[in-house]
């Protein structure tokens, strides 16, 4: 909803000629082999998507749209009515059960990934055609990940020797203090962590089998929190469940792309900046949304 933004990011023309930052995710997916676009959208703003973008799309992107809503829960499960926020990224994603049937990667709408990141992604889930139960992520350094006007949020991770992910915590409120960069912990304490530690930006690589495992944790989730006015089922409580457990493996693949997003509305100019400067040097197109 871009609340620290001050409106819908998604919607906000960042580029030289009104390029939005899914435009580049969706470009980038396509000329790295991916087959289709699924688009998550809250009801209120369907309407507004379709007109918008669906023109972009038609005819050169095969795409889907879902839709998530909080009433998208397990029968007989209730929730507080008072409640107005969504569910979170995973809900987002389980809304997709219906229409893929492949490998498939997430994303956040309002996030810049890179072209690399897209490359090494689809080459990852190309060999997970017959697989279970193997996932995948893209790296990025927490460092390259910050803002300069204010907190993130951000998945911290953990690997094996092996590249495997061990755990992944959401953490909500990381900044970069005297140099270094910290988290607040559960106990409101600031911890300093290396500036190379791995992060998940929720660029994730799944197989379908992911759908079923959401759901009974989902359930899970709504027993504890369902309740809650805010409370929301991330991707990362999934997944972090799911490797305690064995059930799962998730590999983390570097890229040499670097992020970037508008978390604040002082981020803009930046962003403008540095998509001019991809243009300048060729790696898109001036004619992309055309």
């Amino acid at each position: 909803m871009g609340s620290r933004y001050g409106g819908l990011k998604q919607l906000d023309g960042l580029g030289p000629h009104g390029e939005v930052i899914m435009d580049y995710s969706v470009f980038d997916a396509m000329r790295a082999g991916f087959g289709k676009v699924v688009f998550v959208v809250r009801r209120a703003m369907e309407d507004a998507f379709r007109k918008e973008f669906i023109p972009r799309y038609r005819g050169k992107v095969p795409f889907e749209i879902v839709v998530q809503e909080l009433d998208a829960v397990p029968a007989g499960f209730t929730y507080n009515p008072e409640r107005e926020k969504p569910w979170g990224t995973n809900h987002a994603v389980m809304m997709g059960a219906a229409v893929i049937r492949e490998p498939f990667a997430v994303i956040n709408a309002d996030d810049y990934y890179g072209v690399d990141a897209f490359k090494v992604m689809s080459a990852y889930l190309q060999t997970l055609t017959d697989s279970r139960q193997k996932y995948c992520m893209i790296g990025f350094r927490i460092g390259n990940t910050l803002s300069e006007s204010g907190s993130v949020t951000r998945g911290v991770c953990t690997k094996d020797a092996h590249e495997n992910l061990t755990s992944i915590v959401e953490r909500l409120y990381i900044v970069r203090e005297n140099g270094q960069v910290k988290y607040r912990d559960e106990h409101d304490a600031m911890v300093a962590i290396p500036d190379d530690t791995p992060v998940s930006m929720n660029m994730w690589g799944f197989t379908p089998d992911y759908f079923s495992y959401s759901e009974e944790l989902f359930k899970n989730f709504l027993k504890e929190k369902g309740q809650e006015l805010k409370s929301e089922f991330f991707i990362p409580i999934v997944i972090d469940a799911l490797i305690k457990a064995q059930k799962v493996s998730v590999k983390i693949l570097p890229t040499v792309s670097q992020w970037f997003g508008v978390t604040y509305r002082e981020d803009r100019p930046s962003v403008v900046a540095r998509f001019q400067a991809l243009h300048d040097a060729g790696i898109y197109p001036a004619d992309m949304i055309d």
